[in-house]
C-alpha cells in the first residue's frame, strides 16, 4: 500500500480566541495540521489541545523573526499551504484623541505583523504554492469617524495584498477579508460612549466569529482577492470615499442607527465572545 501523503500545514496567527479561533477550528475540520499562534502562548497550546492543532505557539507578530520560527515548526509538520494573518488590535479613538502608545501599537500589529507574516509565508511555500488569507476590516474601506488609525492600518492591509496578489508567483494566492463588525471582545472592549462602537453596530447586527470564520476559510484556494463581509456594506462604505467632506450627516444617522442596534444587542446579550 501507498503510504498517505502528510497533511498540508496552515499557520493562523492570533488564534487562542475569537475569529483565529474559529478559522483554526475550521482549519483542522478540512485535514490541515494546524499551527496555532498568539501573544498569550499558554491559551495558544490550549486552544491547540482543544481544536486538535498540531501545535501551539507563544508569538509576538510585531517581531519578525517570531514568523520564521513559526514558519519553521510549520515545517516540522508537513508542507505548509496555508498562512492567516489574524493577529489584530482594535484600538478606537479619533487621530488626535488615541494615545501615541496605541498608535504605535495598532500600527505595528495590524500592518507590520501582517507584513512579515506575508514574507515569512511566501518564502516558506514550496512549489507548489499555497494560500495566504489577511484578515483587515471593511474599515478599510472607507471613512469610519473613531476608527482613523486603526482603518489605516487595515486599509494598508488591503493595498498590500492586491499588490502583492500580482507579484505572487504561480500557485500563490492572496486574499484580505474585510468583515464588518464582529461580535468579540475587541468590539466589546471599545468606548461605548465613542462614535466607532456605534459605527460599528451600524449595520443592524454584527457579525459572528463563526460566519467570519466560515468566510475566512472559504477563501483558500479560490481566486477571489478581496470580500467584504456581508457584501452589501462595500458599497456603503466606499460612497463615504467619494465626497468625505459632505458625509457628516451620513455618519451621524449611522452613528444614532448603531446606538439603537447597541441598546438592543445589550438587551439581549448573555455574554461576548472571546
Amino acid at each position: 500500500m501507498t503510504p498517505a501523503a502528510p497533511a498540508p500545514v496552515a499557520v493562523v496567527t492570533g488564534s487562542a480566541r475569537g475569529i483565529g479561533r474559529g478559522i483554526a477550528q475550521r482549519l483542522v475540520a478540512r485535514g490541515y495540521a494546524v499551527v496555532v499562534t498568539d501573544v498569550d502562548g499558554p491559551a495558544a497550546r490550549r486552544t491547540a489541545e482543544e481544536v486538535g492543532a498540531v501545535a501551539g505557539l507563544a508569538q509576538d507578530v510585531r517581531d519578525e523573526a517570531s514568523h520564521a520560527a513559526v514558519a519553521a515548526e510549520a515545517a516540522r509538520h508537513g508542507r505548509l499551504a496555508v498562512w492567516v494573518n489574524n493577529a489584530g488590535v482594535g484600538d478606537d479613538g479619533t487621530l488626535v484623541g488615541v494615545s501615541s502608545e496605541s498608535v504605535r501599537r495598532l500600527v505595528d500589529v495590524n500592518l507590520l505583523g501582517v507584513l512579515w507574516g506575508m514574507r515569512a509565508a511566501l518564502a516558506a511555500f514550496g512549489p507548489e504554492g499555497g494560500d495566504v488569507v489577511n484578515v483587515a476590516s471593511a474599515s478599510a474601506l472607507g471613512p469610519v469617524p473613531g476608527l482613523a488609525v486603526y482603518a489605516a492600518t487595515k486599509a494598508a492591509v488591503v493595498s498590500v495584498t492586491t499588490s502583492a496578489s500580482i507579484e505572487a508567483p504561480r500557485g500563490v494566492r492572496l486574499h484580505a477579508l474585510c468583515p464588518d463588525g464582529v461580535d468579540t471582545a475587541m468590539v466589546a472592549a471599545m468606548d461605548p460612549a465613542g462614535p466607532a462602537r456605534a459605527m460599528v453596530h451600524s449595520s443592524g447586527r454584527l457579525l459572528t466569529v463563526d460566519e467570519t470564520a466560515d468566510a475566512a476559510v472559504a477563501l483558500v484556494g479560490s481566486g477571489r482577492v478581496v470580500r467584504t463581509l456581508p457584501t452589501w456594506r462595500a458599497p456603503l462604505i466606499r460612497s463615504g470615499s467619494l465626497l468625505p467632506s459632505r458625509t457628516g450627516p451620513a455618519f451621524r444617522v449611522f452613528e444614532l442607527v448603531g446606538r439603537r442596534v447597541m441598546r438592543r444587542h445589550a438587551r439581549t446579550r448573555v455574554r461576548p465572545e472571546a
